[in-house]
């Protein structure tokens, strides 16, 4: 009866079972995983929700594109043309239409790994595949162009990048930057760059491309959204940049706007409010750069001298630790949660390649976080001792 889009695997994995079973037996569990800003101890601007009160929005306007001063907001965030901004009510959203817009039934996407475990997702649900081309890690990481390429075939239709990458924190490089574009016009490829975390950046230098949305070589599509910009997952509003040789960004924004008039998903409050929400990132954006910043810094510390060791981390929310490999990192994320009362995300849950890794959300709260990480340590030297 049902399509088979949806035959996936509901049930709760391992760490999932017992993470409830900590809860419902009333143990407080120190959160090394909270990724929601909302949630983490921030101090949103007063007056933040003002902007809502406009009397604009009790009308029905709608514009698949997205209302102009909402677009111009945008469009004055990144330094290009309002004309070339469209806007959704989510980066999933977003996907889903880019997914839309460039694949039939059956075509492939490339995705990065490790990355965000979402993909398999939002592809099945549009009727297409997955493929993953792989970073590798050498001091940093970096992306594996002969890998990449072996991929492509006539099926592929898309390369996905995630800038910086979640969970590594990996920004593209300016080197890779001309590869891609060469294999993109070679295959007849458009780009997807994931840029949500762009504003939470460790480096500083040339050699990380930080956006794509000035992109003129390529098709390109950079996606961005309040959710990581502003600190407001909950006001559900993104956007889509679109880039590359006018002939295909006009052609692509037509089709685009035919798929938005479809669904008309963005509300108009969140459209009138739109400018003064992005207006008032800089505060929130300043509270999260010192949370994780301070966060990475402890890290760095407390496993200095350890069996433990932080990845490279270029920007983002999140740190991967690497720990000896004398348990599966299933079984240390097990032994944290039900020893520790502490739960951490093993590597698995982004597709890392090898063991054994935890990733660690730099978003909690500093207290909190220099005790979870004293009993990860408390764990390994218990561990290795033992």
């Amino acid at each position: 009866m049902f399509s088979r889009r949806l035959d996936w695997c509901a049930k709760p994995n391992r760490l999932s079972q017992l993470l409830a079973e900590k809860r419902a037996a009333g143990a407080e569990i120190l959160d090394l995983t909270e990724s929601n800003p909302t949630r983490a101890g921030f101090h949103y601007p007063d007056g933040l929700l003002r902007s809502f009160h406009d009397l604009r929005a009790l009308r029905y306007d709608p514009s698949p594109q997205g209302l102009r001063h909402a677009r111009e907001a945008v469009a004055r965030v990144y330094g290009v043309d309002p004309g070339r901004v469209i806007l959704t009510a989510s980066t999933s959203e977003a996907y889903s239409w880019l997914f839309k817009l460039l694949c039939n039934p059956g075509d492939v996407i490339l995705a990065p790994r490790p990355s965000y475990p979402l993909f398999d997702y939002l592809a099945a649900l549009e009727s297409v595949r997955v493929a993953y081309y792989p970073l590798f890690y050498d001091g940093c990481w970096s992306m594996d162009l002969g890998a990449l390429e072996s991929l492509v075939n006539e099926r592929v239709r898309v390369l996905v990048l995630v800038n910086p990458n979640n969970p590594t924190g990996s920004f593209l490089k300016a080197h890779e930057y001309p590869a891609l574009v060469e294999i993109a016009r070679r295959c007849n490829l458009a780009l997807i760059s994931d840029e949500v975390f762009q504003d939470y950046s460790f480096i500083t230098g040339a050699g990380c491309l930080r956006t794509l949305a000035a992109a003129d070589e390529a098709l390109a599509f950079c996606l961005g959204g309040l959710s990581k910009a502003c600190g407001l997952p909950q006001m559900k509003a993104g956007w889509i940049l679109v880039a590359g040789p006018n002939h295909l960004a006009d052609k692509a924004i037509e089709n685009l706007l035919l798929i938005a008039d479809t669904y008309l998903s963005v509300s108009a409050p969140v459209q009138y409010a739109l400018p003064a929400l992005l207006d008032s990132r800089h505060a929130i954006q300043a509270q999260i750069r010192r949370r994780t910043h301070n966060n990475l810094q402890t890290l760095q510390a407390l496993l200095a001298g350890s069996a433990l060791r932080v990845l490279t981390v270029e920007g983002g929310w999140y740190a991967t630790v690497q720990l000896p490999r004398v348990l599966a990192e299933e079984e240390w994320a097990a032994r944290l949660l039900l020893d520790y009362s502490t739960w951490a995300q093993p590597g698995y849950f982004y597709d890392f390649a090898t063991e054994a890794f935890l990733v660690l959300s730099l978003l909690t709260p500093e207290s909190s976080f220099q005790e979870g990480v004293r009993r990860l340590l408390a764990l390994a030297q218990r561990t290795l001792d033992g």
